[in-house]
This record gives structure tokens, sequence and C-alpha cells, in this order.
């Protein structure tokens, strides 16, 4: 009886411990671009632009201007999601934003916020988007569709694929 006593409060303890909620994820990549960071800066320095250069994106709609305000993105797999800026700053080539109302069609996250920046490097620029989000489903055993991993998947992916596109359209001349 002693025994169970003891073993009682350790197992209870060991199930909180593995029963907790999602914890915060992050991602970031970055691409070198054979162009002056003004130059970068031109095309994706517009918030509501991004359709024009990224490839997962049908169609970017933007209300205020690029120095502040919400974009709607509609994503070719069909999904939709409204993203506001908290931080603009042109001087320092920069801006940070985040997601309005979930759609996971859209990306498999329940919430995240980003950054986007260009700097010099060498000849040209490195630009580099940052994000952090939570998985998709926020429960305890989320399906694997929503999971932390399934989110930084789709995260790297995006933000992966967004990258080539910028360097495509700048160094191509055009955006897609």
């Amino acid at each position: 009886m002693r025994l169970s006593l003891l073993v009682l409060p350790l197992a209870l303890a060991a199930t909180a411990a593995l029963a907790h909620g999602p914890t915060p994820q992050k991602v970031s990549q970055s691409i070198t671009i054979k162009a002056s960071p003004d130059a970068v800066w031109t095309v994706a320095g517009d918030f509501a632009g991004i359709g024009k250069w990224h490839p997962a994106i049908e169609k970017a709609e933007g209300s205020g201007t690029k120095e502040g305000g919400t974009r709607t993105l509609t994503f070719k797999n069909g999904g939709t999601l409204e993203e506001s800026l908290d931080e603009y700053k042109p001087e320092g080539r920069t801006y940070s934003y985040r997601m309005g109302e979930p759609n996971l069609k859209a990306l498999p996250v329940s919430s995240y916020s980003a950054t986007f920046t260009v700097s010099p490097e060498g000849d040209g620029s490195k630009v580099e988007w940052m994000g952090r989000f939570y998985r998709g489903d926020t429960g305890n055993e989320p399906p694997e569709n929503l999971s932390d991993e399934a989110g930084k998947a789709a995260m790297n992916t995006y933000f992966s694929d967004g990258l080539k596109g910028l360097k495509a359209a700048v160094e191509g001349g055009k955006a897609k």
C-alpha cells in the first residue's frame, strides 16, 4: 500500500508532463539574390505585392498602403488568408506581419507571425524570411496533417518557394 501511494503521484506527474498543448515552432529560410538590396526591396517591399512573385499565391489584394494595412492572399490550393502588418521599416528593408484567422487549407497552422528582411551581401542581397507559428491542431494529440511536423514542412516550403520566386522575379526582371 505504501509503495502505491508513492507511485501514484509520480504517475500523475508523468501523465501531466506528456499531456501539454502545442509549443511555438520556428522556421527560417534565406536566399542570395544577384541584385542590389534596393532592387530587391522594390519588388519585395510592397506588402500586398507578394502575388507578383510567390508561386503559391493566385492573387493578393491589399488595403491601406504598403506601409500599413492588410493583405488577403488567395492560394492556388484554394485557401485564403488575411495578414496584417505589425511593423514596416523601409529604411531597414524589413517588415513584420501576422496571420489573421487561420485557414488550414491554405497552411496547416493555427497562427503565425513572420519577419521579412533584405540586406546587402557581397555584390547582391540576402533575403531572410523567418516565422514563428503554432501547429494547425492545438489539442494534445493532433492528427498527422495538423502536427508540428506538418506545420514546419508547410511553412518551410511556403518560405522557400516564395524566396525562389522572388529570386526569379528580380534576377529575371519580371514577376511570375
